[in-house]
């Protein structure tokens, strides 16, 4: 019987990983200890505590629903990926009319291909809708532990700040419920004057008070970059501590009007994915593919393909 064994010096920045025997004497121990310490080493950065990756990448599967569920996860297993932010939601793989039938299958499916539902793309933003209620509570038996909020939107003929302190309410009442099932909401900040969060400084005050494991922000680089230019780095540090996902795609501006491309051709790059940014976040990234529409289902595969191998080497690099 073999066990591994992980051993970290405070003052070192590297973690030892090695094969211990059941039956190695004391001597031996100590003997093949040392050889492992000089063989592998491996940075922390890239573990958690359980010693799995500490940022899996999901793929987020919109623009792939035309596929089977069996199809989608055999699919994006051969991609690279950890899991999926797989869309239950109106108009989604998994219609909250059909949650109870079709969400058993489609977990089913990602677990024969060992392919978690890492984030849960869902139309949820209040907690006093039965159908909203019924979907999380079985998300929540079915194993699922994250899921995207849908936004709160401003009305902007009336005031702001009123209507914040409003949405504030319907959060704290969605987070207990969150608490209670042992999930996590991710609210994703989009770029626009009518969504609560463009600007991060209102989400840092909606989630306000609100643990991070029960609500916690989805920050997207692509919109960060495009509200706030060069002084994205801002908007990370404002909201970093409620920071539960990262969201990664790329965009350039062409005659004043965004244009989604793919990443590494537009303005967001490298620079986010620096070690001192990564080890103060923990947990996963979701890549999304928004330049292709629904130029159907071998594009849109290709293009996460092409995509992660890019995000995969930023990783990599910082």
């Amino acid at each position: 019987m073999a066990t591994f064994i992980v051993l970290e010096d405070p003052s070192s920045s590297f973690r030892v990983v090695f094969l211990l025997m059941k039956s190695i004497n004391r001597r031996s121990f100590a003997i093949q200890s040392s050889m492992a310490a000089g063989s592998l080493l491996i940075p922390p950065h890239l573990f958690g505590q359980s010693g799995k990756h500490k940022h899996p990448i999901c793929a987020f599967v919109k623009f792939l629903q035309g596929m089977s569920f069996e199809e989608l996860a055999a699919t994006i297993k051969r991609l690279g990926f950890d899991g999926i932010e797989g869309t239950v939601r109106p108009g989604g793989h998994v219609p909250p009319e059909r949650v109870e039938e079709d969400l058993p299958k489609l977990m089913q499916a990602l677990r024969t291909h060992d392919v978690d539902m890492t984030i849960m793309a869902s139309g949820i933003n209040r907690a006093d809708d039965p159908l909203s209620e019924k979907t999380l509570r079985l998300a929540s038996k079915l194993g699922v532990k994250r899921y995207r909020m849908s936004y709160y939107k401003y009305d902007l003929k009336k005031s702001v700040i009123d209507q914040i302190a409003n949405f504030k309410s319907m959060a704290k009442e969605l987070a207990a419920l969150n608490r209670e099932l042992g999930m996590q909401a991710i609210y994703q900040n989009h770029a626009g004057d009518r969504y609560l969060g463009g600007t991060i400084w209102d989400l840092r005050e909606l989630l306000k008070g609100i643990p991070r494991e029960h609500m916690a922000v989805g920050f997207d680089i692509r919109h960060a970059k495009a509200e706030a230019g060069m002084s994205w780095p801002v908007y990370w540090n404002v909201i970093q501590p409620h920071v539960g996902a990262v969201y990664v795609k790329d965009f350039r501006w062409e005659e004043g009007k965004l244009v989604n491309v793919p990443l590494g051709d537009g303005w967001v790059n490298d620079r986010f994915f620096t070690p001192e940014r990564l080890n103060g976040f923990e947990g996963p990234i979701s890549l999304h593919v928004e330049y292709l529409q629904r130029a159907g289902l071998e594009p849109n595969t290709n293009a996460l393909e092409k995509d992660l191998a890019t995000l995969r080497h930023w990783i990599k690099s910082s």
